[in-house]
């Protein structure tokens, strides 16, 4: 089986850490992980701001970088339901407008080998338990590109429920936007730092040491906001909860 890792721009600029975890995860799990390095930015700032047609190179080289690999895995929901939703769109759309069918083939080609890491370690791998030693209290953020676009459900919950020594606390208002949205942060900053300032109260009032999502961008927005309260809870991707044991503490 032929794994990749496809680390996302914010994993590659500012959390490389993550995409380390990933690589020490999946191998403890004995799969040998690549990291193809003509990746790049799967094209969703670009999309999501309206430029479609801009965002079509992305597509091929994705398709290109990827080719000959049985699963592609990313610690980033929101990444993977832009492969998964919206590049079967982009190719679509190309079709429709008399441009051939090279996006909707590039499109074929990745959907169904794109999958964010909770799914690859549950439905592919099968596996729950996957050794990890994290002796805190812990709560879990669903974030929206997982829970409604990837329909993740508890499958992250599941593998944090089985982490030894990981206290897992429910997180009031969970399902409710952390208010980062990508450019919408930028474009509707008071709102966005409105929803963001819920999440953070709801966050400190269960007590938790730290923070938990498959998204580091939502991440970002929960922890500069915890941050800013003046707030001890830690932010920590679900990849860097799993890498760590009882030897090694991510």
């Amino acid at each position: 089986m032929r794994v990749a890792l496809f680390v996302t721009c914010v994993n590659d600029t500012l959390y490389p850490r993550t995409g380390q975890a990933v690589v020490s995860l999946l191998r403890r799990l004995g799969v040998e992980v690549e990291f193809p390095q003509a990746q790049s930015c799967c094209g969703q700032p670009q999309f999501n701001t309206g430029y479609r047609w801009e965002t079509e190179p992305l597509v091929r080289r994705f398709a290109a970088a990827f080719e000959g690999f049985d699963h592609i895995v990313t610690p980033s929901g929101s990444c993977a339901a832009m492969v998964r939703d919206n590049y079967p769109r982009i190719g679509a759309k190309a079709a429709a407008e008399g441009r051939g069918e090279e996006l909707a083939r590039a499109a074929d080609a990745v959907v169904p080998r794109t999958l964010e890491l909770s799914e690859f370690l549950v439905d592919v791998l099968g596996v729950t338990d996957v050794g990890a030693y994290y002796p805190h209290r812990v709560t879990y953020h669903p974030t929206c590109h997982g829970l409604r676009m990837l329909g993740l459900g508890d499958r992250p919950r599941r593998l944090l429920e089985s982490v030894a020594g990981l206290d897992l606390v429910e997180l009031p208002g969970a399902e409710e936007c952390c208010g980062f949205g990508g450019t919408f942060a930028m474009k509707n900053a008071a709102v966005s730092a409105a929803m963001g300032a819920d999440k953070a109260r709801h966050v400190e009032g269960t007590g938790a040491g730290a923070v938990c999502t498959v998204d580091n961008s939502c991440l970002m927005h929960i922890g500069g906001t915890l941050s800013r309260l003046g707030s001890r809870v830690r932010p920590v991707h679900l990849a860097e909860i799993l890498a760590s044991t009882r030897e090694e503490q991510w």
